[in-house]
């Protein structure tokens, strides 16, 4: 998933106030307080190789790879003899792919020919017979070798793919999933290769976007496994080539752990069903539609979020009421309680591979497309998200739509 740059969160960010919780008249000295106390939680290193940091992150030190001693030059230089066969073209193939091209460097591109992503990446600029070929040539020509197809996908091809796989090349993943979960998805690497892992903190449509703003993503690098004693270093550089900002160093198990568990808890699963549960509650005792979802995701999203993004929960807390604040610290530790139950079982049903049984069954079914658009227009159906619809009609520069949507009704959103 997607997050901030160091950088970003060590100033203090100015966000729009929220409608209802925040006082009329700030408190500037908890504020401040708060804008003093934010800035220290990530403590530089007074001496540094360039590039590398070792940083204190809540007491614990942690080496953070920057991209400032990966300039493109260098970044070109060190891939001179190597072509990077990028397999598959979905989020991740589309930034990471791009960002690859325009650093300089030489990348081809490997999909079903004709099919879907082949027609993408030839509107993205990519040639067929030039640098975009079908999936087995890619890996042929390939010295670095991306596997960036879904996880299930990976399983499917593995079979495919792997004897081409030879001697001396680099196999890249972005996702611990495959080789982690081997016993599952029967993807057991070649043991003549160096294997390392680049994992954006975000969609490859952010990694791109991040990219072209001269900014960079962050991401985890991890090594499986180092037969030429230089995966790391190919790992790091990598990391900066697809468009890394800053680079946090991991395990394979480490970041598929963290990265499902995530998904399900509080990045998705966990907060649409909070959501969901908070907006019910409402509407059960009597309040409006656009009451209830006003007061359960649009406060959240659009004002008290991106107060925790820029400068964390106490300066969140120092924007708020007095009355807000003392609800939310009572009950914070109770909600913790009732979860942590459930993050537990969660967790340990991420590492005994359930999850990964659920999504390669799942997503290998041939009418998996179909099954899942009609789960997610359920999704659009429920009642908090065709009110949300109404709701973000509402901005000044829609007012001319506005009286006819209420005219006609919301039911028909």
């Amino acid at each position: 998933m997607a997050s901030r740059g160091l950088p970003r969160a060590l100033r203090l960010t100015r966000v729009a106030a929220p409608r209802s919780v925040v006082s009329a008249a700030l408190p500037r000295p908890a504020l401040a307080k708060a804008a003093a106390n934010a800035i220290p939680r990530v403590s530089l290193p007074t001496t540094a190789v360039r590039g590398v940091k070792n940083m204190s992150f809540a007491g614990h030190s942690e080496t953070v790879y920057e991209r400032e001693d990966w300039p493109r030059e260098k970044l070109q230089e060190f891939f001179k003899n190597d072509t990077l066969a990028l397999i598959g073209y979905g989020s991740q193939g589309h930034g990471q792919g791009l960002n690859l091209r325009d650093q300089g460097l030489n990348v081809i591109v490997g999909v079903r020919k004709d099919g879907a992503s082949w027609k993408e990446a030839v509107q993205d600029g990519w040639v067929p017979g030039k640098n975009l070929f079908d999936v087995n040539t890619a890996v042929e020509k390939g010295t670095v070798i991306m596997n960036l197809l879904s996880d299930a996908a990976q399983s499917e091809t593995w079979p495919t793919l792997k004897p081409l796989i030879t001697k001396g090349k680099t196999l890249y993943f972005s996702h611990g999933f495959s080789p982690v979960f081997k016993d599952l998805t029967k993807v057991e690497v070649p043991t003549d290769v160096d294997v390392i892992l680049v994992a954006p903190k975000g969609s490859g449509r952010t990694v791109r976007t991040l990219f072209r703003e001269g900014r960079g993503i962050n991401s985890s690098i991890a090594v499986y496994q180092d037969v030429t004693g230089q995966a790391k270093e190919k790992a790091i550089a990598m990391g900066v080539a697809v468009g890394s900002g800053y680079l946090y160093e991991t395990t394979f198990e480490k970041e598929v752990y963290s990265d499902l568990y995530g998904e399900r808890g509080c990045l998705m699963g966990g907060i649409h069903g909070m959501f969901l549960a908070q907006y019910e509650v409402l509407r059960e005792r009597g309040h409006t539609p656009s009451e209830a979802f006003n007061e359960t995701v649009e406060e959240a999203t659009q004002s008290l979020y991106p107060l925790i993004g820029g400068n964390g929960m106490d300066w969140m807390y120092a924007a708020c009421s007095t009355t807000a604040r003392r609800g939310a610290i009572d009950w914070s530790g109770r909600f913790k309680d009732n979860l942590k139950p459930l993050f537990n079982e969660l967790y340990d049903s991420v590492r005994d591979g359930s999850e990964t049984k659920r999504s390669l069954e799942y997503n290998s079914q041939k009418d998996y497309r179909e099954k899942y658009e009609k789960e997610m227009q359920e999704i659009r159906d429920l009642e908090i998200w065709r009110a949300g619809k109404a709701v973000r009609y509402l901005p000044p520069s829609r007012e001319p739509e506005i009286n006819v949507m209420l005219y006609q009704g919301w039911e028909k959103l």
